[in-house]
């Protein structure tokens, strides 16, 4: 039994609270599958998608790229400057780009594999605020809060791959990207998720994991990194995005190619025409990736992001954002491309009810829908806050999320006719050795959610979610 020593706040009922050992962390293969979209519906946006990239074509603002990649490989550029690419050009792209994305930890162990049978969770970046769990302060993020976010993600048995979270303020803001990585590396052995301002940003941070790690040609072999990037909706492919993307292919390193889109602002408002548009300039950058190096390791993803028309206000909570990212996400199981898809993430300002009712649904539905990879994690504000409060309360969710993705285990053993046939009669189950085998590790157990009685739990204090959340912060960062 381990003592968490944090003394609970409010005075009255201040008192030292044990906390048992968290559980054997099990993470079961999906076997329970929702499906948005038929095969139809994927058809038809493959279809649309294609007839995107070819009749109306992207903007490529990196010359180069524009001439000496694109139009020596059959892509035109009509008279306004788009570059239209020919069907067989995407075709051959997906042909080459792997099926799955590895990634490993500082030690070489094997951390997430997109086509293994469980879903990776990722922490969210880059927020514009934090929220201070101490002092309960909405406030601008520093150094000591991404070296935090390290550490507690490090703690946190079912977060997969650290990110900053937020980003510091008391930094000089050219250094604050490569600063940043600096300290998720130094704090946590987990394969970091990044981005930068630019390509040369990029490879600095690449530069700094490749260091860690003991050359480029280490970190190519197990890849304990992932960079962020994207086009710009709608249908624009920047110049710093073309050279991280093919910097990227160069080495071989993995990349997550997508757009942020807002329905009705710089896409289709609805969804079907917003995965199509998105899904147009992911394939898009897809295509320059693999015609730099065929092969390479990319991550497709569709990051639409709702807009509440009333003040304009991003819904990070909503039932669109999950429905237009699981429909992208049927939409790249079909042409064979890993993805991922945002979950964790709620509207509120801080971890409350509604919190914990939109992190639940969104991280429920994204576990079932086939996504290899689930990031966001720990977002408030619509994305403009980062929270730890919210990161452990995700982590707990994840747990419980991936138990109910992996359904139902029917075999001799979990049929258990001899177990009935020796201990029906005297019902003697409870002893049974098959339920001691299994009595830790055939229900899910909590770490943090109540399932105690009542009066035990008035015994020890009313404890609420929230306050073992802290307590259990304070403890991992003592």
């Amino acid at each position: 039994m381990a003592e968490v020593t944090a003394t609970r706040s409010g005075g009255a009922r201040g008192r030292r609270k044990s906390r048992a050992e968290p559980p054997p962390t099990i993470r079961p293969s999906r076997s329970l599958r929702v499906g948005l979209l038929s095969k139809s519906d994927t058809a038809a946006i493959h279809d649309t998608v294609l007839r995107i990239l070819w009749e109306i074509g992207v903007v490529v603002d990196d010359r180069p790229t524009r001439l000496s990649l694109l139009q020596e490989h059959g892509c035109k550029e009509s008279s306004n400057g788009y570059v239209r690419m020919p069907i067989e050009l995407v075709g051959r792209a997906l042909e080459t780009a792997p099926p799955s994305v590895v990634l490993y930890d500082q030690n070489g162990a094997l951390k997430v594999d997109t086509s293994g049978p469980v879903s990776a969770f990722c922490v969210g970046h880059n927020c514009v605020n934090v929220l201070d769990h101490e002092t309960g302060e909405h406030r601008p993020g520093t150094l000591a809060d991404i070296e935090r976010t390290a550490k507690v993600s490090e703690a946190l048995a079912n977060v997969d791959v650290v990110a900053s979270l937020g980003y510091p303020t008391d930094v000089p803001p050219e250094e604050e990207a490569v600063i940043s990585a600096r300290a998720m590396l130094e704090h946590s052995s987990k394969p970091m998720a990044f981005t930068g301002h630019d390509e040369v940003e990029a490879e600095a941070i690449w530069t700094v994991i490749a260091e860690t790690l003991g050359g480029w040609d280490r970190l190519a072999a197990k890849p304990c990194g992932l960079d962020l990037t994207g086009p710009v909706s709608p249908l624009k492919l920047g110049e710093e995005l073309c050279r991280r993307l093919q910097m990227a292919a160069e080495r071989h390193l993995p990349v997550v190619c997508y757009p942020a889109l807002f329905p009705g602002m710089s896409g289709p408002i609805t969804l079907a025409g917003a995965i199509a548009q998105s899904s147009a300039e992911t394939l898009a950058g897809v295509v320059i990736h693999q015609l730099r190096n065929p092969g390479a390791p990319i991550m497709a993803g569709s990051s639409i992001l709702p807009i509440d028309m009333r003040r304009a206000d991003l819904a990070y909570g909503s039932p669109e954002i999950m429905l237009a990212g699981l429909g992208a996400v049927d939409y790249f199981n079909s042409i064979g491309l890993p993805s991922w898809v945002g979950a964790g993430s709620s509207d509120s300002h801080v971890p409350d009810l509604q919190a914990a009712a939109e992190v639940g649904s969104t991280m429920s539905f994204a576990a079932l829908a086939g996504t290899a990879f689930i990031h966001r994690l720990g977002f408030l504000s619509g994305g403009r806050t980062g929270s730890l409060e919210m990161l452990v309360l995700c982590d707990e969710v994840a747990a419980m999320v991936s138990t109910f993705a992996g359904g139902i285990a029917v075999n001799e053993d979990s049929l258990a006719f001899d177990v009935i046939k020796r201990s029906a009669e005297e019902n003697s189950f409870l002893t049974d050795a098959h339920t001691m085998e299994r009595y830790m590790t055939e229900m899910w157990i909590p770490s943090l959610f109540e399932r105690s009685d009542i009066r035990l739990w008035q015994e020890e204090g009313n404890v609420f979610l929230r306050e073992k959340i802290r307590d259990l912060l304070a403890d991992i960062l003592r």
